[in-house]
């Protein structure tokens, strides 16, 4: 296939089809069907015993219908199920429930306290898998972005979107918000993060202010940035050939939670066998197994994905050469200033500078300061000597603020400086477009 004047190939279904020849994804065991019949048989059992409540009709609905269909979605789902399975098999729960009268109850509740341990583990791997993937999307993406103040900007603006999504977590479950409520809230976020993807991809929303920065980035890159999850994108390919054994395992997962929710609201009138439990044992191993196999193999499949290209492979680090830059020469006892006028507070001020190696003396002296309207000073940097420098800060006053590099403690080595700033308006996290400029701008 051929590749663009930006170095990089445009990745399509079909290209990514031709890779995913090279992982097909073996076949989950017979016994996967087996004990996911089992299980519905069991909970069918135990639902003859009472009715079912509004709850455990809604788990029943899930686990009996149809699918979710995208890989993250069911990812997501089957890290809920886990931390509700979790929540169920908590020994002030369970032992209310089964009354270690017996050697066998016994057995039951060490069987169930083994089950949660394993189910823990497990929750903990994912939610690393569903980290470290994220970094790397993310990470992969900045490798094309300016590695000056631009990038920096945008990896501060990521942080703060983080946090702000953790707080909100926080929150609710403080408030009392349910396992469900705390995962519909974690889904949401998961999809404003598809959504801030996508302006990186088109300038708008969050990053409508900083994208008009990004001179350099290959379109390519920003295409499939935009398109990488539509329904029919290049991503279709990896639901269709690895979505199936996923939706399986979700399945389990929610009939695994609902026997032992079933099992444990119906433990006065119809005790738990120890049969029943080997099968939820057995079901839980096997689960917890075949989910790890899965969770191993899609972490190769994305690290190795051909939408991961290093910069240098692609040439991307000379679309990154920009003309952006100024140069200037500073006189022995001299100095350059710069002002830049803001607006609006909450605006950053950034720059990225360095020194143009033909000179002895390979230093300069730099600092930022506030202008009032009435003339007076601020000093916002202090005064430090640099070869070279990036950086930015978040205004908390409108009007000028004047960079100065300076020179004058030379006496006879003149600069030779490189060097671009910027006043960048306030970046505000969600959309702020209204209809007409959303349809101005498509």
């Amino acid at each position: 296939m051929a590749s663009t004047r930006d170095g990089l190939v445009p990745i399509t279904r079909a290209y990514l089809a031709k890779y995913y020849d090279k992982y097909p994804l073996s076949p989950l065991p017979d016994e996967v069907l087996q004990l996911i019949e089992e299980l519905k048989y069991l909970s069918e059992d135990l639902a003859k015993v009472s009715p079912l409540s509004p709850e455990e009709q809604e788990l029943s609905s899930d686990a009996n219908g149809d699918p979710l269909y995208k890989i993250d979605e069911n990812l997501w789902k089957n890290r809920e199920q886990m931390e509700e399975i979790i929540f169920l098999l908590d020994k002030s729960r369970h032992s209310k429930s089964i009354q270690k009268t017996t050697e066998e109850d016994g057995d039951i509740t060490s069987v169930l306290d083994e089950i949660e341990a394993k189910f823990k583990d497990m929750l903990n791997k994912l939610k690393q898998f569903q980290i470290k993937n994220a970094d790397n999307v993310f990470n992969i993406v900045m490798t094309y972005l300016p590695q000056d103040f631009r990038g920096s900007l945008i990896r501060q603006q990521r942080e703060r979107s983080e946090r702000n999504k953790q707080a909100q977590v926080e929150a609710l479950i403080n408030s009392g918000g349910s396992i469900r409520n705390k995962y519909a809230l974690l889904w949401n976020q998961q999809m404003e993060r598809r959504r801030q993807l996508a302006q990186l991809g088109s300038a708008t929303g969050v990053y409508k202010t900083l994208v008009k920065y990004l001179v350099g980035v290959p379109q390519v890159l920003l295409d499939f940035i935009k398109q990488i999850n539509d329904d029919h994108g290049p991503m279709e390919e990896q639901r269709l050939r690895y979505g199936p054994s996923l939706y399986t395992l979700t399945r389990m997962v929610l009939l695994i939670r609902l026997f032992i929710l079933l099992s444990l609201a119906r433990s006065e009138g119809q005790k738990i066998e120890k049969e029943q439990v080997a099968i939820l044992q057995r079901a839980a191993d096997t689960y917890l197994s075949e989910f790890e196999k899965f969770l191993l193999f899609i972490r190769e499949v994305f690290i190795n994905s051909p939408f991961f290209i290093s910069a240098e492979d692609a040439g991307a680090a000379e679309g990154r050469k920009s003309d952006e830059f100024k140069e200037t020469t500073i006189p022995a006892g001299k100095t350059h200033e710069v002002v830049l006028t803001v607006e609006a507070v909450n605006s950053y001020i950034a720059w990225d500078f360095n020194l143009i190696q033909s000179t002895l003396s390979l230093d300069i002296g730099f600092h930022v300061e506030y202008v009032s309207p009435s003339g007076e000073k601020t000093l916002i940097l202090p005064y430090r000597r640099y070869d070279s420098d990036q950086g930015n800060f978040c205004t908390v006053l409108a009007g000028s603020y004047k960079l100065v590099w300076d020179n004058s403690y030379s006496s006879f080595f003149k600069k030779n400086l490189r060097y671009k700033v910027d006043a960048i308006p306030p970046v505000v996290e969600g959309s702020q477009q209204t209809v007409g400029e959303a349809e101005a701008e498509a």
